[in-house]
């Protein structure tokens, strides 16, 4: 494999979604590199999001009250001073973002309106044409991104590794998406990660097909620390067509009064818990993955509560519905939990650092401690936002302004892709062992599985890939109880003891694999 090296004054961020795109325009007048696998807006989960963003937008509502139910929904392990940071800056990102264009739905007076999600205390989440919020916002900044003239934007190059030194990121090696026989080590003073999260580890997933743990494991690789690797956030409602990844039929339904029936037509929630269908998420994918393990086929029935204001009000929903053959008008919408969201991640602190000096994250890719066990709903793009801010302040205030050439990248043609096979492997041994409920057979053979694959991969994003899922498993194995997004058959209650985060390095995720293969 060939490989060149470029140095240059720009910072460099990976990723191409909310708090990538947020970041870039943030640290104008500096100069800045976004490395995106895709064109822009394609491949992010923040354009995918449907329910919008958090935000206690005007009274009675308050920032304590949001921080209240962020605590609430993360089951012991929220970090509160990150909790009342972010909810406190909530109202200024989405002003900020309305004055940028993005066209939250508002109503005859002019405020906006807010929808209610599960375990909010009140209606607060911001949205865009019921359900479009991600995308729309997306647009807005991807407008403002291209017409940025301190931001050169390449498409087409994913990140593989991290150039470390003496315990400093000092570059980034990139290669093209698609199959090539090169490589390029991009020299830069900063390194801002926010390339997304886990969930397209999962078999049964909502993310789009790139993400899939690359920009953690990679950060593992090169020795950053790891919080919170166990939780991982199911969503209840995922249209089951058998799509992957799978279309999301978004919680603002229930917010509405959509409710879950089995095939008995028996509302099952209602014996789980006293808000029903409003439960924290945790609960609700439990609950639905339960009755379809036994064969209930779950379903999500809008019709008595949006009937046919449903296309109007909710297009995503509508159009995944019906290209799928399903009337979400006269007919309930079969659902199915999947890999949704990863509370986990590159664990940083209150400026967006690293363990690992000069590397910064924001957005899913990273741990700030604010969802704790489960992530209450719609404050993924909230600290997406305000971490990005908080990242480019805290580089802005690292890195001078120096004039910057545009970077050219060239990579020779050829070489083998990623093994989808391998990848499919994982995967399935990821749904079938980390998923929904586990327990400590099911994570050593996922482990087991993980160690195979490793051990015969040849490409850097595929061990990026094995090794955030290592993380994962081996985070999930120690973890000998329930809480939040990490349920275990073998431990199904909540120890108080172990109400803590978790951090990991990569080398203590695989001594805790080698010891769980050795004791099989």
């Amino acid at each position: 494999m060939t490989e060149s090296v470029i140095e240059t004054p720009r910072v460099v961020i990976v990723g191409a979604g909310l708090g990538a795109l947020y970041a870039a325009l943030k640290l104008a007048p500096h100069p800045v590199l976004v490395i995106s696998p895709e064109t822009l807006g394609e491949g992010a989960s923040s354009a995918w999001a449907q329910g919008g963003v958090a935000a206690a937008m005007a009274p009675p509502d308050s920032a304590e009250d949001h921080a209240k139910d962020t605590e609430t929904a993360g089951a012991g392990t929220v970090d509160a001073a990150i909790a009342r940071l972010v909810t406190q800056e909530a109202r200024d990102r989405i002003l900020d973002l309305t004055a940028l264009g993005a066209p939250f739905d508002r109503d005859a007076q002019g405020d906006y309106v807010m929808s209610r999600e599960a375990a909010h205390s009140r209606p607060r989440v911001v949205r865009v044409k019921g359900d479009q919020a991600g995308y729309e916002i997306m647009q807005t900044l991807i407008s403002a991104v291209r017409a940025c003239p301190s931001v050169q934007v390449i498409e087409g190059v994913i990140a593989t590794r991290l150039e470390v030194e003496n315990g400093a990121v000092t570059g980034l090696w990139v290669e093209s998406a698609a199959a090539s026989t090169g490589r390029v080590l991009i020299r830069t003073p900063a390194v801002l990660l926010a390339g997304g999260g886990s969930g397209g580890l999962f078999a049964v997933t909502t993310n789009p097909p790139r993400i899939r743990g690359q920009v953690i494991g990679m950060a593992a690789r090169a020795g950053a620390q790891i919080a919170d690797a166990e939780f991982v956030q199911f969503h209840p409602t995922a249209i089951a067509t058998g799509e992957d990844p799978a279309p999301l039929a978004t919680e603002a339904l229930r917010g509405e009064g959509a409710v879950l029936l089995n095939d008995r037509g028996e509302r099952f929630m209602r014996a789980i818990h006293p808000d029903a269908e409003l439960a924290p998420r945790d609960i609700v994918a439990r609950a639905v993955y339960l009755e379809r393990q036994a064969g209930r086929n779950p379903v999500l029935d809008t019709r008595q509560v949006l009937g046919a204001e449903l296309p109007k009000r909710f297009p995503a929903v509508a159009e995944a519905c019906f290209s799928a053959g399903i009337d979400p008008v006269s007919q309930p919408i079969p659902v199915a939990a999947a890999a949704h969201y990863h509370m986990g991640g590159i664990a940083v602190d209150d400026r967006g650092r690293s363990s690992l000096n000069r590397l910064w994250v924001c957005g899913e890719a990273s741990s700030t401690g604010l969802h704790g066990a489960n992530r209450l709903a719609s404050n993924g793009l909230l600290e997406a936002l305000v971490f990005a801010r908080i990242c480019a302040e805290g580089i802005a205030e690292t890195v001078p302004v120096t004039p910057a050439e545009s970077v050219a990248l060239s990579f020779p043609a050829g070489g083998a892709p990623v093994d989808e096979v391998a990848v499919a492997r994982l995967r399935q041994a990821m749904t079938d062992g980390v998923g929904v409920v586990r327990d400590a057979a099911g994570l050593k053979a996922a482990l087991r599985t993980l160690a195979e694959i490793e051990a015969k991969a040849e490409r850097e994003a595929l061990r990026n890939m094995t090794a955030t899922a290592t993380l994962i498993a081996a985070a999930a194995l120690i973890r000998t109880e329930s809480r939040g997004g990490h349920y275990r058959s073998d431990y199904p209650k909540t120890d108080p003891v172990q109400a803590k985060r978790s951090f990991l390095t990569l080398t203590e995720a695989l001594a805790i694999r080698s010891r769980a293969l050795e004791e099989e």
